[in-house]
């Protein structure tokens, strides 16, 4: 018999079997045939007609036991990829958070300790934690932080950066090591072409405000408009649309502006119609302006700011960019 008549005999055989399931070569096979099998079949894999991905494995020599599992195969496509990673921008953008308000506690029980009583302004981030569902643990590791002998107060700077194609960028950094953390933003500016801009040249586009972030999938759009209007938000931003994106995407958020005396209005009501939402941490910078760059300024953009997110001391990055 040659070599592939053995190979349907065989295949014929191992569709029978579900995963997991030993298979020893019949008695009537000879020896010269199982060496056959021991010899060319020790890992391959095949699509059955019944729908699965068969898999084969098994030593070359010395066994006379295969075994067989039933697998579809592991792969990850373009819309895979990039749900994943998102998931991951948002678990970074969480960690960004929690190390930020780390700081704060810090610099506040440095200026005031860490008497609830007393120091008013500790007692503000207890409440500010409680609205941004940050982990009391947080809090308590920072407290006793402070008290470490060469811990300094952390002071907040923002560093300013021209970016590709007219697009502009704020780098927010609270650090208890101006030198360190200027001197690693100038690095990642220069690597990936972008430039650093004197205060001020453009922070003039952009304006404080206060952020709720609503995923698109969670509510309905004029449910949104409707609460945010009879709340006194400024604005409700939609999510942005490209070709990797569709309708379904329930990656796509919305985010609803507010000033900072209406913003506790907005997270009542949102909570009083069941609607999940993400706070913002203090504030976030929202450009007076967006603009349009093309599709190659936006890659070089997404890559210099992601590299800057990436920085210790940086605890976040605003454009301008649409």
């Amino acid at each position: 018999m040659s070599s592939s008549a053995a190979i349907r005999g065989f295949g014929s055989l191992i569709v029978r079997f579900s995963n997991g399931v030993s298979v020893k070569p019949r008695s009537s096979l000879s020896p010269h045939r199982t060496a056959i099998l021991s010899r060319n079949f020790s890992s391959f894999s095949w699509y059955s007609s019944y729908g699965d991905w068969i898999s084969f494995s098994g030593p070359n020599h010395g066994s006379s036991e295969r075994k067989i599992s039933t697998c579809p195969p592991l792969c990850m496509g373009r819309r895979s990829s990039k749900i994943a990673g998102r998931k991951t921008t948002q678990d970074l953008k969480k960690a960004k958070l929690y190390a930020r308000f780390g700081k704060e506690v810090v610099s506040a029980v440095k200026k005031g300790g860490s008497s609830l009583v007393s120091n008013t302004a500790l007692a503000a981030l207890f409440e500010k934690a409680k609205e941004l569902d940050i982990p009391r643990d947080i809090l308590d590791r920072n407290i006793k932080r402070a008290s470490e002998k060469g811990q300094e107060s952390y002071i907040e700077k923002f560093y300013e950066v021209y970016g590709y194609g007219g697009a502009g960028m704020i780098v927010q950094v609270l650090t208890d090591k101006i030198n360190r953390s200027v001197a690693c933003i100038r690095e990642v500016v220069k690597d990936h072409g972008g430039k650093m801009a004197d205060s001020g040249s453009i922070m003039f586009k952009f304006k404080r405000a206060r952020v709720v972030t609503v995923k698109a999938s969670d509510v309905d759009k004029d449910q949104l408009f409707v609460i945010a209007l009879d709340s006194g938000a400024e604005d409700v931003i939609e999510p942005s649309m490209d070709e990797d994106k569709s309708e379904e995407d329930s990656e796509r958020h919305y985010k609803i502006v507010s000033s900072m005396e209406n913003y506790p209005n907005i997270l009542t009501k949102l909570r009083e119609e069941g609607i999940t939402f993400e706070t913002d941490g203090g504030f976030e910078l929202i450009p007076l302006t967006p603009i349009e760059v093309d599709d190659e300024a936006m890659e070089l953009n997404k890559e210099l700011l992601s590299k800057l997110l990436e920085l210790d001391d940086v605890d976040a990055v605003y454009t301008d960019q649409r």
